[in-house]
């Protein structure tokens, strides 16, 4: 539940009781006030989630009316008491006003904003520079990403064009000082070569689309349910959005320096494509929840808006999608590697020469001119009975694993080492 605290002229506190009591409000009580200027009837009045948006909209006939609305959930006991454990198990979703004019304030400070962007961006620049996971972790803890991007699927499902603006100003802002910051380090730091996490980074998979949905619509979920009905805490679905976030633009400012374009290439398509997943989800489950261009205390919306907008981020993301897809395999290496793993795990299988031990199957950093280097390195183990000799089982499923590859759609150059094993039988 909520609770507000309403003044009104004196005698109109009767007015306001009767409106409480038509949305089934708890623990009514007016008080005869003193205000700065005039007498005032001081209203307190307890309401569940659902109920805050249609008592503002009755209340706005009344003059001078001041509301303050408390962001905290409240739990308003009232006889008999055996009703108790059924009065606070009844939890709703926050009323659409109250999840807009949060998403409003959000849109603060822009020093501290920038400044949370810059150190979130030193710290990414570390845990790239050095491999170290956990500091990616800490660097999505602080990047204000989460923000923005949750505001811009506000704007999108209320079809708030000032708000949009303002979202994507502050979204680019962000990246832009967090790409600068680790732009410079590498400069001046005066990197080189590309480490093993920049790589990872770097490596999109064909299902990366799946991360942005599933993280704007955690966001939005996260910001529409009460405190007390949400299993998962605001920071964790906001490490979830940055999480897609933070390590990408790192990428881009390092890349960059570096003059690696096709690793920024790959930073920029990901940063993209989680805005406009992000927004798709996230204003979708807004839109479930009962936001829309129109409500208490808000008429800044436009009806035609949410659509237009959200066909316009559809349309971004099937030209994204078209140039992921197009461009094989730049931006689809995770999911080609996996695929080329699986190829090579069925051709030792049927094979009837070995048993597989391991295969490890990545792209190569460094670019041989004309070709999408794979390197697959595969150990084997000699079936009994098996008479070859390694060096001929070696070569067998070297051809073999290189004639099934190139055979494929996937548009690379598979380098194959074998190693055949021996047990100690």
């Amino acid at each position: 539940m909520r609770q507000l605290l309403i003044q009104v002229p004196r005698g109109c506190g009767n007015d306001v009781l009767d409106i409480a009591k038509a949305c089934n409000g708890a623990n009514l009580a007016q008080i005869e006030a003193t205000g700065i200027d005039e007498p005032l009837d001081l209203v307190i009045v307890h309401v569940s989630n659902g109920k805050v948006e249609e008592l503002l909209e009755k209340l706005e006939s009344i003059p001078k009316l001041h509301i303050t609305l408390q962001p905290q959930g409240v739990i308003a006991l009232k006889p008999p008491a055996s009703e108790a454990a059924q009065q606070v198990t009844n939890v709703e979703a926050r009323s659409p006003v109250e999840v807009f004019l949060s998403g409003l304030q959000s849109v603060g400070s822009w020093k501290g904003f920038l400044a949370y962007a810059a150190c979130g961006g030193v710290i990414v620049w570390i845990g790239l520079f050095t491999s170290t996971s956990y500091l990616l972790v800490a660097a999505m803890l602080i990047a204000p990403f989460a923000g923005p991007a949750m505001n811009v699927a506000l704007a999108t499902a209320r079809g708030d064009g000032t708000l949009l603006k303002r979202g994507l100003m502050r979204y680019f802002a962000a990246l832009a000082v967090t790409i600068a910051v680790t732009w410079a380090l590498s400069l001046i730091l005066r990197q080189e070569t590309v480490t093993a996490q920049m790589s990872a980074t770097s490596t999109v998979s064909s299902v990366a689309l799946l991360l942005p949905l599933i993280a704007g619509g955690a966001g939005a979920l996260n910001l529409v349910q009460s405190e007390r009905s949400s299993l998962v805490s605001g920071a964790a679905t906001g490490m979830l959005v940055a999480a897609s976030l933070a390590p990408p633009a790192g990428l881009v400012g390092m890349a960059s320096a570096m003059g690696q374009w096709d690793l920024a290439i790959n930073g920029v398509f990901v940063l993209l494509l989680q805005l406009v997943g992000i927004n798709i989800s996230g204003a979708l489950v807004f839109r479930l929840f009962g936001l829309s261009a129109k409500g208490a205390r808000y008429d800044r919306g436009k009806k035609w808006a949410f659509p237009a907008i959200l066909a316009a981020t559809v349309a971004g993301l099937a030209g994204l999608l078209t140039w992921q897809f197009s461009t094989s395999p730049q931006l689809q290496r995770s999911s080609i590697a996996q695929r080329a793993n699986s190829e090579i795990q069925q051709i030792v299988n049927n094979s009837g020469l070995a048993d597989l031990v391991e295969a490890d199957v990545r792209f190569t950093r460094p670019h041989i001119k004309g070709q999408n280097t794979v390197l697959g390195t595969v150990y084997v183990q000699r079936r009994q009975g098996i008479t070859q000799s390694s060096v001929e089982i070696k070569s067998r499923l070297t051809s073999q694993i290189q004639k099934q590859l190139q055979n494929q759609d996937f548009n690379i150059t598979p380098l194959i080492d074998v190693s055949v094993l021996d047990s100690p039988n």
